[in-house]
């Protein structure tokens, strides 16, 4: 994987490159810096330290890394923060910039970051966190390294509060639906309607006043079909009673026991068998197997017109990892895998199903991570780092290979 957020203590981390927060003079600091210092010998890296001399912040040099589990410690010097009027982001950016491009120049294949200037020097972890990604993405988008975002505590890791906000009342809303599903003991009938006639014609005060989740999870449910049921109407009291002149689906085409997968697919119910059941045998059956998880992925980078590296990438997965995946037409992904993958190709929700379908794999709606990830998708957000940050905060595994 091209980009881990890990909880650890970065003395602890393996890689080539440990970056510290350093002091500006020479001299032990506290925090990171400290542990560092500690950790890896504290005369021997003192030493070390004084000939690289005083450091500007902004700046990275490097020292052997003596009994840490690296070859090098880069040292870089954050600023202090001063409420963010006196340059104090771009010296961060130049903190990250400047210390994968020395990892690169010492020929590192990994390097850990802690969230730079965090601690004692009270720079705000959300800014931390996004300016971070920015520059890390940015490095991987010209280079290969694995880079690891180590954070020591998890309650201190910050991202857009609107944003967490937001993901909250999606998971909420639609297991809200699923648990009025279950307890109402469906099926449920589904009614045909207009689909030509959006949501807002029907229902406009939705655009005023309702949440965008709210509102694009109603809108699915109002052009593929109307919930019949007196509990879910009073849940939901926008929904209204069709007209009874309106088209309506024949019955015949339902069984009893025909549901919508809700609130997932909300697909239609399959009106025929793919193969007539007593006419074809199964060798017969068997010859007509659809393409792979492989072929299918590489048939859609073609048609987006993508390169394996732009792919890859986006998807944070390493080169080696994906170059086992074009060689391989037997290819198992993992689900994590597969999900970056579809994320690196913009897929909407029911690509990416059809995508995973192919792995033998599903969208749970008991799992929250999956829930998370829908959510990213409806609301078109394709950043794999961003997405990551979100599943981390949760406490949920990250994207990618």
């Amino acid at each position: 994987m091209a980009l881990q957020i890990i909880r650890n203590n970065i003395i602890n981390v393996e890689a080539d490159a440990i970056v510290n927060t350093a002091n500006p003079a020479v001299g032990v600091g506290r925090g990171v810096d400290s542990s560092v210092y500690r950790a890896a010998g504290w005369e021997k890296l003192l030493e070390a330290r004084k000939k690289i001399g005083e450091m500007s912040p902004g700046e990275a040099a490097w020292t052997p890394a003596f009994d840490l589990h690296a070859k090098y410690i880069i040292h870089t010097v954050g600023p202090a923060w001063r409420g963010g009027g006196y340059g104090e982001r771009e010296t961060v950016a130049k903190c990250y910039s400047r210390s994968l491009e020395l990892a690169a120049e010492l020929g590192c294949e990994s390097i850990a970051f802690p969230l730079i200037a965090t601690g004692t020097y009270g720079f705000p972890k959300d800014d931390a966190l996004r300016i971070a990604m920015a520059e890390i993405s940015s490095f991987l988008l010209e280079n290969e390294m694995e880079v690891l975002l180590v954070v020591y505590d998890r309650e201190s890791f910050e991202v857009s509060g609107k944003l967490f906000a937001d993901i909250k009342s999606y998971i909420g809303d639609n297991e809200a639906m699923y648990e009025l599903s279950y307890r109402s003991y469906m099926p449920i009938k589904t009614y045909g309607r207009n689909l030509q006639e959006s949501s807002a014609e029907r229902i406009p005060e939705l655009n005023a006043s309702e949440g965008s989740a709210r509102r694009s999870f109603l809108d699915r449910i109002l052009n593929r079909g109307r919930v019949e049921t007196e509990e879910a109407r009073s849940a939901f009291p926008e929904i209204q009673e069709a007209d009874a002149e309106e088209e309506s689906v024949d019955y015949d085409l339902f069984s009893d026991e025909d549901t919508l997968d809700f609130p997932g697919s909300l697909s239609m119910p399959s009106y025929a068998p793919a193969f007539p059941t007593q006419e074809i045998s199964l060798d017969e059956r068997l010859k007509h197997l659809d393409k792979t998880f492989q072929e299918y992925l590489f048939m859609l980078i073609d048609r987006r017109g993508l390169t394996d590296p732009e792919v890859y990438k986006k998807a944070n997965i390493d080169r080696k990892h994906f170059s086992k995946i074009r060689s391989n037409v037997d290819y198992s992904p993992s689900k994590k895998t597969a999900l970056a993958l579809a994320i690196a190709l913009e897929l909407s929700l029911d690509e990416t199903k059809d995508l995973l379908a192919r792995a033998g794999l599903a969208l749970s709606p008991s799992m929250m991570s999956d829930r998370i990830i829908e959510y990213c998708i409806e609301t078109s957000n394709y950043d794999i780092y961003e997405i990551n940050c979100i599943l981390f905060k949760y406490d949920q595994p990250t994207l990618g290979a």
